[in-house]
């Protein structure tokens, strides 16, 4: 089954592949303005022959990562927090539905204001975005909780650390999991787009100077790399996933199909 899903992906890319080297060589479109797919790739072949592009790699995947690394732990402590703290969850209802759908974009000019173009500017946005997507998760997931075993947990003595341990973390990994999946995907679009728009150094940074310069093979060759980098991403966080949750019913399943 995998095999054939495998010949099918590549399959398909080849076909895209060749329609991106056709389209512009038929007159569909003009070479300027979306060119060949053997142009781009030579392209990357030159990006990835530059140290500055490593640089600029390095960049992105910093804000990346640290942004990301950020809003998980504040998320999964805040969710916690929220969820056994009696009453908390609901005095604080109001002010997460009111802050959650303002977009991490509309912060861009406070980022900038604060920070300039430095790595906390980039933070600040990653951080906003991914933050949520964590902290949502876990109050699914602890909302989740079985009342029989919570129940039976108090019954039997057991304090707040030992029910969060045994009890609500097992029950939330999942939600969690799926959270910081999400807030993968989340963050590396809020690091692409902070570099773009605010000039933080990275990938976006050298797809704007190579708009800017008419460097068009440059640019969708620096746009395919932030495709590739997000494929990576996803496979990555979805097998971190299936390796924290082979216990979990789900994972067995999708093991065994």
């Amino acid at each position: 089954m995998r095999g054939a899903n495998l010949t099918l992906g590549t399959a398909g890319l080849a076909a895209f592949l060749a329609l991106g080297e056709a389209v512009p060589r038929l007159g569909l479109v003009k070479e300027a303005y979306f060119p060949p797919t053997s142009r781009i790739v030579g392209a990357l072949g030159d990006e990835l022959a530059d140290s500055a592009f490593w640089t600029a790699l390095g960049d992105t995947l910093t804000g990346w990562a640290l942004g990301l690394a950020i809003a998980v732990g504040a998320g999964i402590v805040a969710g916690v927090l929220i969820s056994v703290v009696p009453h908390l969850r609901e005095a604080t209802a109001s002010t997460i539905e009111f802050l959650r759908p303002i977009p991490s974009v509309a912060l861009i000019p406070l980022a900038v204001l604060l920070y300039g173009t430095e790595l906390r500017s980039v933070l600040l946005l990653v951080v906003y975005a991914s933050f949520w997507q964590i902290l949502i998760q876990v109050l699914y997931g602890v909302q989740d909780v079985d009342p029989v075993a919570e129940e039976t947990a108090r019954s039997y003595g057991l304090g707040t650390w030992a029910r969060v341990r045994h009890l609500l973390w097992p029950t939330a990994l999942p939600y969690v999991m799926t959270g910081v999946r999400l807030a993968a995907a989340v963050a590396l679009i809020l690091v692409i787009t902070a570099e773009l728009v605010i000039g933080a150094p990275g990938l976006g940074a050298r797809i704007a100077v190579a708009q800017t310069s008419q460097a068009v093979p440059e640019m969708y060759a620096l746009i395919v790399v932030t495709g590739v980098l997000g494929l990576l991403i996803n496979v990555g966080a979805r097998t971190v996933e299936r390796r924290a949750l082979a216990w979990h019913q789900s994972v067995r399943g999708e093991v065994a199909v």
